[in-house]
């Protein structure tokens, strides 16, 4: 039998790595939504759970080791014109968050293909902070960057996790108040999509084809660089500049089904912007009555 003084250093031990976990938690601060890949390497190690948010990319390669694979469909609705948005059950969601580990202490690491995806990690890092994970971040530079420092040393995440959704409403906007944001002084409404979609091109399955009157278009890799990373300091003012995005400004993004303006939101966020994405995007809103809910495409 144990004694009392080995029993309490059993547990101890037995504690220790969340311990770890939680001081490591807290030099992240819950504002950033973008974090280096030396920061992601650390909080890794130390116990975060690791989401490969490539979708149709996986494909023709492995999830990264350690990983849990997801995708955004997990969390929408399955069919047109609804599949943005985000399931109303919050019960549901919070089963199957459960069910890949998500913990509401643990940090939660989402990474993408920058270079070729649609800003999946994005979207999933939009998706979990929307239902009240605060501690949910994407890599700057995706997997490329992730990598380039080496093999990941990843901790076990116990499962299921403990993560009950209360969806902050700070980071949604839903079609009902996007039009009435139309022409407000003190709001940008940002296309995200490819210049064809803006100009009035249908290849996603919309049902009308332009775009929100006054909205303005940015390509969403147009706010990453060369490297691979998401564009900072000088180089992000001017093209949020650029934008009519200033101090005070508020944005709503848009795109397809709201993973492109998933993206845009979270680099937004991180960079201090009021930021929202419109998750219905075009698929709900062309679907939605012209009269009320119109498209331009000049």
């Amino acid at each position: 039998m144990l004694t009392l003084p080995r029993r309490a250093l059993l547990v101890a031990s037995l504690l220790l790595p969340f311990a770890t976990l939680s001081a490591r938690a807290e030099t992240v601060d819950s504002s950033q939504w973008l974090i280096e890949a030396d920061e992601a390497r650390a909080l890794l190690a130390s116990g975060a759970l690791l989401l490969d948010t490539r979708g149709q990319d996986l494909k023709d390669a492995q999830p990264l080791p350690g990983s849990v694979p997801v995708v955004w469909q997990d969390f929408t609705n399955p069919d047109l014109p609804n599949k943005g948005q985000l399931l109303a059950d919050d019960a549901v969601l919070t089963e199957k968050l459960r069910a890949l580990g998500v913990s509401t202490a643990v940090p939660v690491i989402a990474v993408a293909d920058t270079a070729q995806g649609w800003g999946e990690d994005g979207r999933i890092v939009w998706t979990l902070r929307t239902l009240g994970h605060d501690q949910t971040y994407l890599v700057n530079g995706g997997i490329a960057a992730l990598l380039a420092g080496g093999d990941l040393a990843v901790s076990p995440v116990a499962t299921p996790g403990d993560f009950t959704v209360a969806r902050n409403e700070a980071y949604e906007v839903k079609k009902e108040e996007l039009v009435t944001l139309i022409d407000k002084p003190d709001v940008v409404i940002l296309d995200t999509r490819e210049p064809r979609e803006y100009a009035g091109e249908t290849p996603y399955g919309e049902t009308r084809g332009g775009h929100v009157p006054g909205a303005k278009h940015i390509f969403y890799k147009d706010l990453v660089g060369a490297d691979g990373k998401v564009l900072s300091g000088d180089a992000l003012k001017a093209r949020l500049a650029d934008l009519g995005v200033g101090e005070g400004t508020q944005v709503v993004s848009y795109c397809t089904g709201g993973i492109r303006s998933g993206f845009v939101t979270a680099v937004l966020n991180n960079a201090g912007v009021k930021a929202r994405n419109y998750a219905g995007s075009m698929w709900e809103w062309s679907a939605s009555d012209p009269a009320t809910y119109p498209l331009v495409t000049n």
